[in-house]
């Protein structure tokens, strides 16, 4: 899940990144956008001028990526997978 503020938007680089990704490793890999400023459950990340990419496997968070680090990003996806 891309984390974005309405006044900087989602990581649209990002969005290439992860569509690179699923081509290569199937349609296990799905990707969302969240605005924090709609979302309660969200709150802690409002303010924050970096992007948060939240990674979720069965409702259970399971990895932070903060920043737009496409390694780290690709790194983190094949692991989760």
């Amino acid at each position: 899940v891309d984390v974005f503020q309405a006044w900087c938007g989602p990581c649209k680089p990002v969005v290439n990144l992860f569509q690179k990704i699923r081509n290569e490793v199937g349609s296990n890999l799905h990707f969302a956008v969240a605005e924090v400023d709609s979302i309660d459950a969200l709150e802690e990340y409002r303010g924050q001028c970096e992007p948060v990419f939240l990674f979720y496997t069965g409702g259970e968070l399971v990895a932070v990526v903060r920043g737009a680090d496409a390694p780290l990003l690709q790194k983190t996806i094949v692991e989760q997978l």
